[in-house]
Protein backbone atom coordinates (compact mmCIF):
# COMPACT_ATOMS: atom_id res chain seq x y z
CA UNK A 1 0.00 0.00 0.00
CA UNK A 2 0.77 3.70 -0.66
CA UNK A 3 -0.29 5.88 2.33
CA UNK A 4 0.14 8.97 2.96
CA UNK A 5 -0.10 10.22 6.83
CA UNK A 6 -1.12 13.93 7.62
CA UNK A 7 -0.24 14.38 11.14
CA UNK A 8 -1.40 17.45 13.64
CA UNK A 9 1.71 17.02 15.25
CA UNK A 10 5.27 15.05 14.28
CA UNK A 11 9.53 15.55 15.45
CA UNK A 12 10.80 17.26 17.25
CA UNK A 13 7.64 17.23 18.77
CA UNK A 14 6.85 14.68 21.49
CA UNK A 15 3.64 13.29 22.65
CA UNK A 16 1.13 10.56 21.75
CA UNK A 17 0.11 11.53 18.47
CA UNK A 18 3.81 11.52 17.08
CA UNK A 19 5.02 8.06 19.05
CA UNK A 20 1.98 6.68 17.43
CA UNK A 21 2.83 7.82 13.96
CA UNK A 22 6.19 7.24 14.44
CA UNK A 23 5.22 3.44 15.39
CA UNK A 24 3.13 2.99 12.47
CA UNK A 25 5.75 4.42 9.52
CA UNK A 26 8.29 1.62 11.49
CA UNK A 27 5.63 -0.65 10.86
CA UNK A 28 4.76 0.25 7.06
CA UNK A 29 8.92 0.42 6.45
CA UNK A 30 9.18 -3.11 8.11
CA UNK A 31 6.54 -4.88 6.11
CA UNK A 32 7.25 -3.36 2.63
CA UNK A 33 4.72 -0.80 2.32
CA UNK A 34 5.53 2.67 1.07
CA UNK A 35 4.52 5.74 2.70
CA UNK A 36 5.03 9.78 3.17
CA UNK A 37 4.42 12.13 6.49
CA UNK A 38 3.07 15.45 6.07
CA UNK A 39 3.23 17.37 9.28
CA UNK A 40 4.06 21.20 10.78
CA UNK A 41 7.42 22.83 10.45
CA UNK A 42 10.16 22.48 11.91
CA UNK A 43 10.14 18.27 11.06
CA UNK A 44 13.20 15.81 9.87
CA UNK A 45 13.37 15.65 6.28
CA UNK A 46 12.53 12.10 6.57
CA UNK A 47 11.56 8.91 9.04
CA UNK A 48 11.91 5.25 8.83
CA UNK A 49 13.32 6.04 4.82
CA UNK A 50 9.87 7.87 3.97
CA UNK A 51 10.39 11.83 3.23
CA UNK A 52 9.01 14.18 5.56
CA UNK A 53 7.32 17.11 3.83
CA UNK A 54 6.47 20.05 6.26
CA UNK A 55 3.99 22.69 6.08
CA UNK A 56 4.02 26.10 7.68
CA UNK A 57 3.61 26.63 11.09
CA UNK A 58 2.50 28.64 14.18
CA UNK A 59 2.49 28.03 17.56
CA UNK A 60 -0.36 28.73 20.18
CA UNK A 61 0.22 31.89 22.23
CA UNK A 62 -0.72 30.00 25.55
CA UNK A 63 1.15 26.86 25.00
CA UNK A 64 4.30 27.90 22.94
CA UNK A 65 5.77 24.97 22.53
CA UNK A 66 3.24 23.45 20.47
CA UNK A 67 2.88 24.55 16.60
CA UNK A 68 0.07 24.10 14.58
CA UNK A 69 -0.12 23.53 10.60
CA UNK A 70 -1.35 25.69 8.41
CA UNK A 71 -2.93 23.96 5.53
CA UNK A 72 -2.05 25.46 1.54
CA UNK A 73 -1.52 24.32 -1.40
CA UNK A 74 1.43 22.66 -0.97
CA UNK A 75 -0.75 19.87 0.85
CA UNK A 76 -2.75 19.25 -2.15
CA UNK A 77 0.68 19.18 -4.44
CA UNK A 78 2.09 16.71 -2.33
CA UNK A 79 -0.75 14.30 -2.17
CA UNK A 80 -1.56 13.96 -5.75
CA UNK A 81 2.44 13.57 -6.76
CA UNK A 82 2.79 10.68 -4.52
CA UNK A 83 -0.22 9.52 -5.52
CA UNK A 84 -1.34 7.37 -2.38
CA UNK A 85 -3.70 4.10 -1.87
CA UNK A 86 -5.19 6.28 1.39
CA UNK A 87 -4.69 8.88 3.55
CA UNK A 88 -4.20 8.37 7.47
CA UNK A 89 -5.14 11.35 9.25
CA UNK A 90 -3.49 11.72 12.78
CA UNK A 91 -5.86 13.47 15.06
CA UNK A 92 -6.97 15.52 12.43
CA UNK A 93 -7.75 19.21 13.63
CA UNK A 94 -6.72 22.06 11.02
CA UNK A 95 -3.92 20.37 8.71
CA UNK A 96 -6.37 17.40 8.73
CA UNK A 97 -8.99 19.11 7.50
CA UNK A 98 -6.86 20.09 4.17
CA UNK A 99 -5.41 16.20 3.84
CA UNK A 100 -9.43 15.15 3.80
CA UNK A 101 -10.46 17.85 1.80
CA UNK A 102 -7.70 17.23 -0.79
CA UNK A 103 -8.51 12.96 -0.63
CA UNK A 104 -12.10 13.29 -1.33
CA UNK A 105 -10.77 15.64 -4.59
CA UNK A 106 -8.60 12.88 -5.65
CA UNK A 107 -11.02 10.21 -4.63
CA UNK A 108 -8.89 8.82 -2.26
CA UNK A 109 -10.48 6.69 0.87
CA UNK A 110 -9.30 8.22 4.39
CA UNK A 111 -8.76 6.66 7.65
CA UNK A 112 -8.94 9.71 10.81
CA UNK A 113 -7.35 8.76 14.20
CA UNK A 114 -9.53 10.44 17.08
CA UNK A 115 -6.39 10.72 19.52
CA UNK A 116 -6.69 14.69 21.09
CA UNK A 117 -10.14 15.73 22.98
CA UNK A 118 -9.87 19.37 21.51
CA UNK A 119 -13.08 20.50 23.23
CA UNK A 120 -11.73 19.25 27.09
CA UNK A 121 -8.50 20.80 25.61
CA UNK A 122 -10.29 23.93 25.46
CA UNK A 123 -11.78 24.13 28.31
CA UNK A 124 -8.84 23.49 30.48
CA UNK A 125 -7.29 26.46 29.20
CA UNK A 126 -10.46 28.71 29.86
CA UNK A 127 -11.91 28.44 26.60
CA UNK A 128 -15.28 28.20 27.31
CA UNK A 129 -18.05 28.08 25.91
CA UNK A 130 -16.49 26.28 22.85
CA UNK A 131 -17.85 23.03 23.12
CA UNK A 132 -20.25 22.82 20.62
CA UNK A 133 -18.24 24.46 17.67
CA UNK A 134 -14.93 22.23 18.13
CA UNK A 135 -17.74 19.35 18.11
CA UNK A 136 -19.28 20.57 15.27
CA UNK A 137 -16.07 20.80 13.25
CA UNK A 138 -14.68 17.47 14.11
CA UNK A 139 -17.93 15.83 12.78
CA UNK A 140 -18.18 17.64 9.65
CA UNK A 141 -14.14 16.22 9.48
CA UNK A 142 -14.72 12.30 10.90
CA UNK A 143 -18.17 12.16 9.04
CA UNK A 144 -15.61 12.76 5.63
CA UNK A 145 -13.54 9.87 6.39
CA UNK A 146 -14.34 6.39 5.08
CA UNK A 147 -13.56 5.45 9.02
CA UNK A 148 -12.41 7.04 12.20
CA UNK A 149 -10.59 4.93 14.74
CA UNK A 150 -11.40 5.46 18.37
CA UNK A 151 -8.51 4.92 20.82
CA UNK A 152 -10.63 3.26 23.84
CA UNK A 153 -14.26 2.46 24.32
CA UNK A 154 -15.46 5.35 26.57
CA UNK A 155 -13.99 7.45 23.78
CA UNK A 156 -15.35 5.52 21.05
CA UNK A 157 -19.39 5.63 22.78
CA UNK A 158 -18.76 9.47 22.93
CA UNK A 159 -17.71 9.65 19.72
CA UNK A 160 -21.10 7.32 18.49
CA UNK A 161 -23.01 9.76 21.23
CA UNK A 162 -21.60 12.94 19.29
CA UNK A 163 -22.78 11.50 15.83
CA UNK A 164 -19.41 10.05 14.15
CA UNK A 165 -20.39 7.19 12.03
CA UNK A 166 -18.07 4.56 10.64
CA UNK A 167 -16.28 3.69 13.64
CA UNK A 168 -13.94 1.11 15.20
CA UNK A 169 -11.50 0.77 18.03
CA UNK A 170 -8.09 0.92 17.64
CA UNK A 171 -5.40 1.07 20.93
CA UNK A 172 -2.01 2.03 21.08
CA UNK A 173 0.74 -0.60 21.64
CA UNK A 174 3.82 -0.22 24.05
CA UNK A 175 7.45 -1.62 23.50
CA UNK A 176 7.72 -4.71 26.24
CA UNK A 177 11.27 -4.66 26.09
CA UNK A 178 12.05 -0.66 26.73
CA UNK A 179 9.12 -0.64 29.08
CA UNK A 180 9.78 -3.85 31.53
CA UNK A 181 10.27 -4.64 35.53
CA UNK A 182 13.97 -5.62 34.67
CA UNK A 183 15.36 -1.85 34.28
CA UNK A 184 14.62 -1.05 38.13
CA UNK A 185 16.98 0.99 39.07
CA UNK A 186 18.65 0.09 42.56
CA UNK A 187 20.89 3.52 42.84
CA UNK A 188 18.11 5.58 41.50
CA UNK A 189 15.92 4.43 44.29
CA UNK A 190 18.33 5.24 46.87
CA UNK A 191 19.01 8.33 45.44
CA UNK A 192 15.20 9.17 45.76
CA UNK A 193 14.46 7.56 48.28
CA UNK A 194 17.33 7.21 51.23
CA UNK A 195 15.14 6.23 53.70
CA UNK A 196 12.94 3.65 52.02
CA UNK A 197 9.98 5.80 51.21
CA UNK A 198 7.50 5.21 48.76
CA UNK A 199 8.52 6.34 45.64
CA UNK A 200 4.96 7.66 43.94
CA UNK A 201 5.71 9.02 40.29
CA UNK A 202 3.85 11.07 37.24
CA UNK A 203 4.71 11.39 33.67
CA UNK A 204 3.55 13.50 31.01
CA UNK A 205 2.98 17.56 29.77
CA UNK A 206 3.28 20.16 32.77
CA UNK A 207 0.34 21.54 31.23
CA UNK A 208 -3.44 22.53 32.65
CA UNK A 209 -4.80 19.54 29.87
CA UNK A 210 -3.29 17.02 32.30
CA UNK A 211 -4.26 18.80 35.36
CA UNK A 212 -0.72 18.04 36.98
CA UNK A 213 -1.76 20.72 40.14
CA UNK A 214 -3.46 17.74 41.45
CA UNK A 215 -0.08 16.23 42.66
CA UNK A 216 -0.26 18.67 45.38
CA UNK A 217 -2.51 16.56 47.32
CA UNK A 218 0.12 14.51 47.91
CA UNK A 219 3.19 16.41 48.84
CA UNK A 220 2.44 15.69 52.46
CA UNK A 221 1.75 12.35 52.34
CA UNK A 222 3.94 10.84 54.85
CA UNK A 223 6.50 8.08 53.69
CA UNK A 224 6.49 8.96 50.04
CA UNK A 225 8.48 10.91 47.61
CA UNK A 226 7.53 12.36 44.60
CA UNK A 227 9.24 12.08 41.33
CA UNK A 228 7.47 14.06 37.83
CA UNK A 229 8.84 13.62 34.73
CA UNK A 230 7.77 15.50 31.95
CA UNK A 231 8.09 19.48 30.75
CA UNK A 232 5.86 22.09 30.36
CA UNK A 233 4.18 25.49 30.85
CA UNK A 234 3.12 24.50 34.42
CA UNK A 235 6.56 23.24 35.61
CA UNK A 236 6.98 26.37 37.58
CA UNK A 237 4.06 26.50 39.16
CA UNK A 238 4.71 22.66 40.16
CA UNK A 239 8.04 23.52 41.07
CA UNK A 240 6.28 25.68 43.85
CA UNK A 241 3.40 23.63 44.92
CA UNK A 242 6.25 20.62 45.25
CA UNK A 243 9.00 21.71 46.83
CA UNK A 244 10.25 18.40 47.74
CA UNK A 245 9.60 16.31 44.66
CA UNK A 246 12.25 14.84 42.38
CA UNK A 247 11.77 16.70 38.55
CA UNK A 248 13.37 15.10 36.06
CA UNK A 249 12.31 17.09 32.71
CA UNK A 250 12.21 15.35 29.95
CA UNK A 251 13.00 11.65 29.47
CA UNK A 252 12.71 9.46 26.66
CA UNK A 253 13.92 6.06 26.01
CA UNK A 254 16.16 4.32 28.14
CA UNK A 255 16.72 6.81 30.89
CA UNK A 256 12.68 6.82 30.92
CA UNK A 257 12.34 2.98 31.17
CA UNK A 258 14.72 3.22 34.27
CA UNK A 259 12.89 6.04 36.05
CA UNK A 260 9.41 4.39 35.58
CA UNK A 261 10.31 0.60 36.39
CA UNK A 262 12.22 2.29 39.93
CA UNK A 263 8.57 3.85 41.09
CA UNK A 264 6.04 1.50 43.57
CA UNK A 265 3.39 4.07 42.23
CA UNK A 266 1.89 5.75 38.74
CA UNK A 267 0.35 8.55 39.42
CA UNK A 268 -2.10 10.27 36.47
CA UNK A 269 -4.16 13.37 36.77
CA UNK A 270 -5.74 14.12 33.61
CA UNK A 271 -9.24 13.67 32.84
CA UNK A 272 -9.36 14.17 29.51
CA UNK A 273 -7.43 11.13 27.88
CA UNK A 274 -8.62 9.47 24.89
CA UNK A 275 -6.37 6.85 25.54
CA UNK A 276 -2.97 7.27 28.08
CA UNK A 277 0.12 6.11 26.92
CA UNK A 278 1.57 7.02 30.12
CA UNK A 279 -0.51 4.38 31.88
CA UNK A 280 0.12 1.76 29.67
CA UNK A 281 4.06 2.59 29.48
CA UNK A 282 4.03 2.22 33.40
CA UNK A 283 1.72 -0.83 33.72
CA UNK A 284 4.17 -2.48 31.66
CA UNK A 285 6.80 -1.35 33.66
CA UNK A 286 5.32 -3.39 36.29
CA UNK A 287 4.04 -0.57 38.44
CA UNK A 288 0.61 -0.25 39.96
CA UNK A 289 -1.68 2.47 38.32
CA UNK A 290 -3.85 5.35 40.19
CA UNK A 291 -5.87 7.12 37.32
CA UNK A 292 -8.60 8.95 37.52
CA UNK A 293 -12.11 7.00 36.43
CA UNK A 294 -12.78 9.07 33.00
CA UNK A 295 -11.91 8.42 29.31
CA UNK A 296 -9.05 5.80 28.43
CA UNK A 297 -7.65 4.80 31.86
CA UNK A 298 -10.94 2.89 31.94
CA UNK A 299 -10.06 0.51 29.48
CA UNK A 300 -6.25 0.01 31.19
CA UNK A 301 -6.75 -0.21 34.77
CA UNK A 302 -8.94 -2.75 36.57
CA UNK A 303 -9.23 -1.61 39.86
CA UNK A 304 -7.88 -3.95 42.86
CA UNK A 305 -6.25 -6.30 40.23
CA UNK A 306 -3.67 -3.57 38.69
CA UNK A 307 -4.37 -0.45 39.83
CA UNK A 308 -7.11 2.42 41.30
CA UNK A 309 -9.48 4.46 39.98
CA UNK A 310 -10.60 7.82 41.80
CA UNK A 311 -13.14 10.05 40.92
CA UNK A 312 -11.70 12.36 38.57
CA UNK A 313 -10.95 15.76 39.64
CA UNK A 314 -10.94 15.37 43.44
CA UNK A 315 -7.82 15.58 44.93
CA UNK A 316 -8.76 14.21 48.40
CA UNK A 317 -9.34 10.73 46.57
CA UNK A 318 -6.65 10.22 44.80
CA UNK A 319 -4.56 11.62 48.24
CA UNK A 320 -6.35 8.52 49.55
CA UNK A 321 -6.02 5.67 46.80
CA UNK A 322 -2.09 6.44 46.68
CA UNK A 323 -2.37 6.37 50.66
CA UNK A 324 -3.90 2.86 50.10
CA UNK A 325 -1.65 1.46 48.12
CA UNK A 326 1.63 3.30 50.23
CA UNK A 327 0.93 0.87 53.22
CA UNK A 328 -0.14 -1.95 51.72
CA UNK A 329 3.35 -3.51 50.21
CA UNK A 330 1.62 -7.21 49.47
CA UNK A 331 -1.22 -5.29 47.45
CA UNK A 332 1.69 -3.60 45.74
CA UNK A 333 3.60 -6.36 45.04
CA UNK A 334 0.60 -8.12 43.72
CA UNK A 335 -0.74 -5.87 41.54
CA UNK A 336 2.64 -4.86 40.21
CA UNK A 337 2.52 -8.77 38.58
CA UNK A 338 -0.68 -8.01 37.01
CA UNK A 339 0.30 -4.61 35.91
CA UNK A 340 2.52 -6.51 33.31
CA UNK A 341 0.46 -9.40 32.15
CA UNK A 342 -2.56 -6.82 31.58
CA UNK A 343 -0.74 -4.82 28.74
CA UNK A 344 1.67 -7.54 27.64
CA UNK A 345 -0.50 -8.29 24.65
CA UNK A 346 -0.48 -4.77 23.25
CA UNK A 347 2.70 -4.86 21.67
CA UNK A 348 3.38 -2.77 18.41
CA UNK A 349 3.34 -4.96 16.27
CA UNK A 350 0.48 -6.43 16.71
CA UNK A 351 -1.31 -3.48 17.37
CA UNK A 352 -0.05 -1.79 13.90
CA UNK A 353 -1.26 -5.05 12.30
CA UNK A 354 -4.56 -4.40 13.20
CA UNK A 355 -4.24 -0.79 11.88
CA UNK A 356 -3.52 -2.25 8.56
CA UNK A 357 -6.45 -4.72 8.75
CA UNK A 358 -8.66 -1.48 8.66
CA UNK A 359 -6.32 -0.29 5.89
CA UNK A 360 -7.38 -2.91 3.46
CA UNK A 361 -10.77 -3.30 4.99
CA UNK A 362 -11.58 0.54 4.09
CA UNK A 363 -9.74 -0.56 0.74
CA UNK A 364 -12.17 -3.46 0.06
CA UNK A 365 -15.18 -1.10 0.99
CA UNK A 366 -15.77 -3.25 3.82
CA UNK A 367 -18.47 -1.38 6.29
CA UNK A 368 -16.98 -0.93 9.84
CA UNK A 369 -18.76 -2.28 12.76
CA UNK A 370 -21.57 -0.03 14.22
CA UNK A 371 -21.12 1.48 17.72
CA UNK A 372 -24.43 2.84 19.91
CA UNK A 373 -23.58 5.04 23.22
CA UNK A 374 -25.09 1.95 25.41
CA UNK A 375 -23.32 -0.54 23.57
Amino acid sequence: MRVAIVAESFLPQVNGVTNSVCRILDHLAATGHDALVIAPDPAPPAYAGFPVHPVPSLTLPFYRSVRVGLPGRGIARTLEGFKPDLVHLASPAVLGGAGLATARRLGVPTVAVFQTDLAGFARQYGLRGGDAIIWSWLRRMHRGAARTLAPSTPTLHELAGRGIPRLALWGRGVDLGLFHPGHRCRSLRGRLAPGGEIIVGYMGRLAAEKQPQLLAALADLPGVRLAVVGAGPMEGRLRRLLPQAEFFGLRTGAELSRVLASLDVFVHTGSNETFCQAVQEALASGVPVVAPDSGGPLDLVEPGVNGLLYPHGEPSALRAAVAALAADAGLRARMARQARESVRERDWASVCEELLGHYRDVLAGSPAASCHPAA
